[in-house]
């Protein structure tokens, strides 16, 4: 397929300051990554080569198709779990932006039976229920954990199904989003929300959003996520 249009400069640009963003915020480290669909072209995504978000300048980002290879290597080493990415584009067209993460207050909740629910109302995008990834599953009791090829992509994506969050058993998470601003919110505030969920089953009963709240609380967030991508980006000048 061919490269086409380039895409549009700010698209990139903030894909470079998600990246910071993520880092900035402890979602991500040296491991962990932020993807973006292609602005003209919807069978290619924008991520990353294979380096730590922190450090990412606009000329580390490759181009992608939706079999997961690179469009123009120029000699640069691709991110092994690219296909994370891929097989949720190939299988969700609503979704323009991809994180993975290891936020660590996030992974107790994939390995526990204790489900992930929104404690409050900036985490409404979780819903009623946060879909897990089991990797046996899909390749069997003997893997490295890692998502390395198409097939792996293709069950994580299944397991994602509609949501816009979901745990990967063992390994971390992944949030889905209609922008990267969107994307970068929902793994902060899935980091978030795990951390308090925790500290309220620690104190007794919790009392989660139902699923009417949720939805009305993601709505209303969704319409000014502008506030917080700004002040997340002010912090990475203070630096």
């Amino acid at each position: 397929m061919g490269r086409g249009k380039k895409p549009d400069a700010d698209l990139i640009r903030d894909l470079v300051v998600a990246n910071h963003i993520l880092f900035r915020e402890g979602v991500v480290d040296g491991f962990g990554h932020v993807s973006v669909r292609d602005d003209c072209n919807p069978e290619h995504f924008h991520f990353l080569r294979s380096i730590a978000s922190g450090t990412v300048a606009a000329r580390d980002i490759m181009e992608f198709d939706l079999a997961g290879e690179p469009v123009e290597p120029r000699g640069r080493r691709p991110y092994l779990e690219r296909y994370i990415h891929s097989e949720i584009y190939r299988l969700r067209p609503d979704v323009k932006a991809v994180v993975h993460s290891h936020s660590p207050s996030v992974i107790p909740y994939g390995v526990t039976g204790t489900p992930l629910r929104p404690i409050f109302h900036l985490s409404g995008f979780l819903g009623s229920a946060t879909p897990i990834f089991e990797i046996r599953d899909a390749g069997g009791p003997a893997t490295d954990m890692l998502v390395r090829d198409r097939r792996l992509g293709a069950a994580l994506a299944k397991a994602l199904g509609g949501a816009a969050f979901a745990l990967m058993r063992g390994h971390g998470s992944v949030a889905v989003g209609a922008t990267i601003r969107q994307v970068v919110y929902r793994a902060i505030y899935a980091e978030v929300n795990a951390r308090l969920q925790s500290e309220a089953l620690r104190l007794g009963e919790v009392t989660f959003l139902n699923d009417a709240e949720a939805a009305n609380a993601m709505a209303t967030n969704d319409r000014v996520i502008d506030r917080p991508w700004e002040l997340w980006k002010s912090r990475l000048k203070s630096r």
